[in-house]
């Protein structure tokens, strides 16, 4: 798995998030409004992370819960199916755990959240599983909402270049992602458009068991759609890209393709989804 002294300091990071709220609801008596839990589930025909299909282009069930405490401290966790290129090492699941702060940024109306995404592939090779930090910008400019992160992975073993690109050395690596998010109420209609631009940075590869946040070391994703509220359901309609090209994944296959056709697992798609939130 990891070193062993990034795997111990990042579970002692979630660990004090995740008992922060409850210590402090005990501590200061607080009422039951200081803590608010929110969730979701959700239906979609491809799970695509970050643009690249991590269920060979299939259908995913996920869902994911959220603590969060009047003091902007936050704890939760999100699952999802994965298949194909997306077996990681064997595991058939991904499960993340978050915490994190969010802060609001005096009385100009913007967040600022900061936290740590633990990815872990239950079932799996011991060493899948590795740590995100990350921080988020986000806020309302008249009728668009905007976002903008930048998640850093540092070197650990889950993200080596283990694999036969002539820049790999076998050695652990490290990982950045920026990305923006964009998304607009449209006028009259229960129809929210919304749009995505991401890049990543990292190891060349797919790491030491067909794991990588950035799989080829450099490439943009993008994402624009449409959700609409229908009831207590949201439905969701959106076209997903990279600007992966053949030559870029050529060395990865056939990990980089689709089981059935060999068809890009980066490449355009139209995914739908169905979600509720509570």
């Amino acid at each position: 798995m990891h070193t062993s002294t990034r795997r111990l300091a990042a579970l002692a990071f979630f660990a004090t998030s995740a008992l922060a709220v409850p210590a402090m609801a005990q501590d200061s008596l607080d009422p039951p409004g200081e803590l608010t839990v929110s969730g979701s589930v959700a239906l979609v025909s491809d799970y695509r992370f970050r643009g690249v299909s991590q269920t060979d282009e299939n259908m995913a069930v996920q869902g994911g819960i959220t603590v969060s405490h009047a003091s902007g401290l936050y704890v939760g966790t999100w699952a999802s199916n994965l298949s194909g290129w997306g077996t990681f090492g064997g595991a058939n699941m991904e499960l993340d755990l978050v915490g994190g702060y969010a802060m609001p940024l005096g009385d100009s109306g913007a967040t600022l959240d900061v936290g740590l995404t633990w990815y872990m592939y239950p079932g799996g090779f011991d060493n899948t599983d590795f740590a995100e930090p990350y921080v988020k910008l986000s806020g309302d400019y008249g009728p668009v909402s905007a976002l903008v992160g930048v998640a850093y992975a540092p070197k650990q073993e889950a993200l080596g270049n283990f694999s036969n690109h002539p820049d790999s050395d076998g050695g652990s690596e490290d990982n950045i992602y920026v990305w923006t998010d964009l998304s607009t109420g449209v006028p009259n209609t229960p129809v929210t458009a919304k749009a995505h631009v991401g890049y990543s940075n990292g190891n060349p590869g797919l790491g030491p068991n067909g794991t990588s946040l950035s799989p080829t070391g450099e490439y943009l994703d993008w994402m624009v759609g449409l959700d609409a509220a229908v009831g207590p359901l949201t439905l969701g309609v959106a076209y997903t890209d990279t600007n992966l090209q053949y030559d870029d994944y050529e060395y990865l296959l056939p990990n980089f393709s689709n089981t059935e056709d060999g068809s890009n697992i980066a490449g355009a798609q139209v995914v739908f989804s169905v979600s509720a939130g509570f």
